[in-house]
């Protein structure tokens, strides 16, 4: 890598990968949570993640770059975390369900900050309808990274002390 160009082609290709991991830890979270709203908002996050994995080719397409992901050794490490402290576990219920809050919210920052680097990058490079892009799926993490914030302190949380 010697430019902007080659990050931001790498920055897609490693989200790419990211979004794979995240996309299946998400789905097996929802299997184990207890809370429908819970359950409801982790289906639909990762029917999202899959929608950006989506944009995340078609950018990589749109930049005649190769269009093949680079293994996420971050979100890599991040999976193994949810899969302790949130599925191979004995706690259920409430406590279960905040566990996977946790979990999950430790998975949408990482996100955060790779759409949020991208979108950089492609704003750099003047690619203003990536940018664009990129940034509507960020709004989506922060959308659901936010209901979580609500989710646990409004109900999981209480109910978990009982």
């Amino acid at each position: 890598m010697t430019t902007l160009k080659d990050l931001y082609v790498e920055e897609l290709q490693d989200l790419w990968s990211a979004n794979d991991q995240m996309s299946d830890v998400v789905s097996a979270m929802a299997d184990k949570a207890s809370d429908s709203k819970l359950v409801d908002r982790l289906s639909s996050a990762k029917d999202g993640i899959d929608q950006h994995t989506r944009l995340l080719k078609s950018l990589l397409e749109d930049r005649g770059a190769d269009v093949k992901k680079e293994h996420c050794k971050g979100m890599e490490g991040l999976v193994k975390e949810a899969r302790k402290h949130a599925l191979d576990t004995d706690m259920s219920g409430a406590a279960l369900d905040v566990a996977i809050i946790a979990q999950y919210q430790r998975l949408c920052h990482y996100g955060i900050a790779g759409f949020g680097t991208t979108k950089a990058f492609a704003e750099a490079l003047g690619n203003d309808e990536a940018a664009r892009k990129l940034d509507g799926a960020l709004d989506n993490i922060y959308e659901s990274d936010d209901f979580m914030t609500e989710l646990a302190e409004r109900s999981r949380n209480l109910d978990a002390m009982a």
